[in-house]
């Protein structure tokens, strides 16, 4: 399709205001390095909140979503909507911990937590692996994506195409950069706004396509009928079912939303949300905000796109119609993500350029958010760390900003020579971090636990994922021949028993590093049992401000506020299929326990601790 001046204006008119914002506030963020990454610790739920909600809003979303609906059905998205359990406990469990830290990044918890050069280690070289690594891996794939976007919707060549996303990117940098994390946030609450109102007008327009004939005819269509299942079937005893049974729910609920690392779901928080959690005034505007992120993301904004994927069953049955509509897309990037951007192909000028600009936006708001995210590890927790401990401000800023440009470039080389499409980076995150994930949710609350135990979990999850991958490039038998859950399973089970032994068999950390990291969390559990007795013995009580975690009634309010928006979000479906009644009646379950969650939350303001330290008890430290 050609952009017409309407189009055009819509897109421009984008940039520019983005250019304006990051410019704007680059005075304010080059001030410090916790202006820059941070925002000053002062930002409000709301605004926190449409940043996270924004940040996942990719590019390669929306492709991610059509790629599982088209191969799996509706159900097959239980391999993210399963990680609402992940968030969740993060919103009323450790979002206050994280707020309640102080650090700057996630992996200064690392020396909070740990003592020793080994806590030391391993929060240098996870600055380079999580903020290098993943980083790139993930803006590749949503890289990829957006050159996908290109090549179907403005018909360019392949070249021109990787040309256009990258002058894109190059916005991107520039207003993170200049701007830092402060400029990210103000252009997300914008991006948000955009992308939400494209992906809506999209699926609008796809409704009403001539072969698709809207809703009511689109839910019978006989390409469409058995993709409709919000649950996989439990009816049939066929092979085949019992195993989309076991891919699609079994695993996901069981095993997959606890044991797995992922970006934006961090088992016990992590990552860009728990740098948005300490840009928070407080802890209660980070659980706001939290929450706020976990019922967009999994009730709000998935519909759209899910009516979008069905559509492109009717208009683009398989991969031979995708690939004579579009004869420019090379052979081997035609695969069914490649159906939402041929979709978006049917729109209206005017509403064409707002969707352009919304693509254009979710790409943006993730690849601004992941360089901020990346380059603040590089800077905060490798480089000042190790290289530059008496750094001024201004250099680390600067040190940032060409830390940014240089992901940029990496990640862009990566998506024009290696990824196909958005399910293969999907899995690839997924296995690499299969296993690691409990261990992040119990460090908080066992003692025990200590660097040995991270660092044999990250090197142990990472050679299982490279010896699956391996063995699917050298065609190595019934290693390659398994399928991807079973991998999962694997990858998950052999790391979790490594890293517990390893626990185990190696030294603990010292007293003085506990009793200090107990005192300033408060997490509260048994798992503390021996360091409260120990530090007690010393004539220290850490009882004595109370349990600041509240475990209890935060996992009961986990379970209400997922109860709450699975109903939500299967009360959407049920609707647009037309089933009221069962709408009408998660409905009613949504309303009830978002009521629980509402009456108790006082309860989980008011357990703050009465004292906040920064540093172990006097007659502790000084042993």
């Amino acid at each position: 399709m050609q952009l017409e001046l309407i189009d055009w204006a819509f897109v421009i008119g984008f940039f520019v205001v983005s250019l304006a914002i990051g410019a704007i506030v680059s005075r304010q963020a080059g001030k410090s390095s916790a202006d820059f990454f941070l925002s000053g610790r002062n930002m409000p739920w709301w605004l926190l909140g449409f940043s996270m909600v924004a940040t996942t809003f990719a590019a390669d979303t929306p492709l991610l979503v059509t790629d599982i609906v088209r191969a799996d059905g509706v159900a097959g998205n239980w391999a993210w909507w399963a990680f609402l359990l992940t968030g969740m406990l993060t919103v009323f469990v450790y979002a206050k911990l994280w707020r309640r830290s102080g650090v700057t990044t996630d992996l200064e918890f690392y020396e909070l937590r740990y003592s020793g050069k080994p806590a030391a280690f391993l929060r240098g070289f996870r600055a380079l692996y999580l903020g290098v690594f993943f980083n790139v891996v993930v803006m590749a794939n949503v890289t990829l994506a957006a050159i996908k976007i290109g090549g179907v919707m403005l018909g360019y060549e392949y070249t021109t195409t990787v040309g256009v996303v990258i002058l894109t990117s190059a916005v991107a940098v520039c207003f993170s950069a200049m701007g830092g994390l402060r400029s990210v946030l103000l252009t997300d609450f914008l991006l948000f706004l955009v992308a939400m109102a494209g992906s809506i007008g999209a699926a609008v327009v796809a409704l009403d396509q001539p072969s698709v004939g809207g809703m009511s005819e689109l839910i019978s269509n006989v390409n469409v009928k058995d993709k409709l299942a919000m649950i996989p079937s439990l009816s049939s005893n066929t092979e085949e079912s019992k195993n989309l049974l076991i891919t699609l729910l079994v695993i996901p609920l069981a095993v997959q939303w606890w044991s797995v690392w992922y970006p934006g779901a961090e088992p016990g928080g992590g990552g860009y949300i728990a740098q948005r959690m300490l840009a928070a005034k407080d802890e209660k505007h980070a659980t706001g905000a939290t929450l706020f992120f976990n019922a967009a993301h999994y009730a709000l904004r998935p519909w759209p796109w899910i009516i979008v994927a069905l559509a492109s069953l009717v208009v683009f049955p398989d991969l031979e119609s995708l690939q004579e509509a579009f004869p420019n897309i090379a052979p081997d990037q035609v695969k069914n993500d490649l159906a939402y951007p041929a979709m978006l192909t049917f729109l209206p000028h005017g509403l064409l350029g707002l969707v352009v600009a919304s693509l254009a936006a979710a790409y943006m708001s993730t690849i601004s958010t992941h360089l901020n995210w990346g380059s603040s590890y590089v800077v905060n927790d490798f480089y000042q760390r190790f290289v530059r401990p008496d750094a001024e401000q201004k250099q680390l800023v600067r040190v940032g900003r060409i830390s940014t440009v240089a992901m940029m470039a990496v990640s862009a080389l990566l998506a024009t020579t290696v990824l196909e499409n958005a399910k293969q980076g999907f899995d690839i995150l997924l296995q690499v971090g299969a296993g690691t994930g409990l261990l992040f949710i119990l460090r908080w609350f066992w003692w025990r636990i200590n660097p040995y135990s991270e660092i044999a979990a990250m090197v142990v999850s990472f050679l299982i994922a490279f010896v699956f991958a391996a063995a699917s490039w050298l065609d190595l038998g019934a290693i390659s021949n398994l399928a991807s859950w079973e991998k999962l399973c694997w990858g998950v089970g052999i790391t979790t028993v490594v890293w517990f032994l390893v626990t185990l068999i190696t030294p603990p950390d010292d007293d003085v590093t506990l009793i200090s990291f107990y005192r300033k969390i408060r997490p509260g559990g048994r798992g503390w049992d021996r360091v409260i007795n120990k530090a007690k013995a010393e004539g220290v009580d850490l009882t004595d401000g109370g349990d600041g975690a509240a475990i209890g009634l935060g996992i009961a309010c986990m379970i209400a506020g997922c109860a709450a928006i699975y109903s939500t979000l299967f009360a959407t479906g049920y609707f647009l299929y037309g089933q009221t009644p069962l709408a009408v009646l998660l409905a009613v379950v949504a309303v009830a326990s978002a009521g629980y969650i509402v009456a108790n939350w006082k309860k989980l303001d008011a357990d703050a601790p009465a004292v906040e330290s920064v540093g172990p008890p006097a007659n502790i430290a000084e042993e």
